[in-house]
């Protein structure tokens, strides 16, 4: 019996752990694949407070050894299902059950990708999902933006005001973002919309050097970029909690700034769960509170 389990390594699952052991809390942390989360593939970070530059993989790296050094247990299993027992909750895993007072569930969310060949491999070479992270690396640069909504959009205008030129590529002639910020997009000299189209090839030798836009009429066209920015969705890794945690419309843990969800004894932390910003500092600002909730519950109990 473990007093927090918390499903999921990355930023928010770690603070997590590393606030519920200073709480002298037993806590086992299970993990699917790898430690770190979808940070691990950003090459340098800035925005952190503290500090100024440091790699996706540094920081986790820094984040797992200090939360193992406290005693969290960390176990690499993937997490399939969880029976809630009333006072207590068991985490199942493709190999092992698990027994917790209470649970974590960290479980982030992935960019939605754009399927192309080679897109994995030029993650930090040219292919970026995240505008206000890896926007400044581009200034003056040529970069692209893919997607339609509210996110795409935005990144596009962020990147405006970096970047030489901002092309906006969407598979329709219309967007679904707010009219208001379509209209400043409008009113930005360096941003071109490329309607109707899709970016069909990812040219590269080291690094992006352009993208193959295929519009609905069938012709082509090369664009040479820089920077391409995909803003086509994200994917919450949360299904396999759909019978017990109440989930929106897109498949995020509904819960709000404390970190509760629905059902009792069960938080959640990190990119999951309904939230505007989706950014390093606030994932482990949700480790927190949640971690800080969760030994509240279990003191109650």
């Amino acid at each position: 019996m473990y007093d927090i389990i918390i499903v999921g390594a990355g930023p928010a699952g770690l603070t997590a752990a590393i606030y519920a052991r200073r709480a002298q809390k037993s806590v086992l942390v299970l993990e699917a694949k790898s430690y770190g989360g979808q940070i691990i593939n950003t090459l340098d970070i800035e925005n952190y407070p503290v500090e100024e530059h440091i790699s996706g993989f540094d920081f986790a790296t820094k984040l797992f050894n200090q939360a193992k050094a406290l005693g969290t247990e960390v176990v690499f299993e993937k997490v399939v299902d969880i029976n809630d027992l009333g006072n207590s909750k068991e985490v199942i895993t493709t190999k092992n059950k698990y027994t917790g007072k209470a649970v974590i569930l960290a479980t982030g969310s992935e960019n939605r990708k754009l399927g192309l060949s080679n897109e994995d491999e030029l993650v930090g070479k040219g292919i970026s999902y995240c505008a206000t992270c890896d926007g400044a690396f581009y200034k003056g640069k040529v970069t692209a933006v893919v997607g339609g909504g509210n996110t795409a959009l935005e990144d596009a205008l962020y990147l405006s005001d970096i970047a030489a030129k901002v092309y906006l590529i969407h598979r329709r002639d219309e967007f679904r973002a707010e009219e208001t910020t379509i209209e400043q997009l409008k009113n930005r000299e360096n941003v071109e919309f490329v309607l109707n189209s899709s970016v069909t090839k990812l040219n590269a030798e080291d690094r992006l050097s352009s993208i193959e836009v295929t519009n609905k009429d069938g012709s082509v066209r090369n664009i040479d970029v820089n920077g391409l920015f995909v803003a086509v969705g994200r994917i919450p890794e949360n299904q396999n909690f759909a019978r017990l945690v109440d989930l929106d419309d897109a498949g995020y843990i509904k819960a709000g700034e404390d970190c509760k969800t629905n059902c009792a004894g069960i938080f959640t932390a990190g990119d999951n769960r309904i939230k505007e910003v989706r950014q390093l500092v606030t994932a482990t600002g949700d480790g927190a509170v949640a971690a800080t909730n969760a030994i509240k519950y279990i003191n109650s109990l």
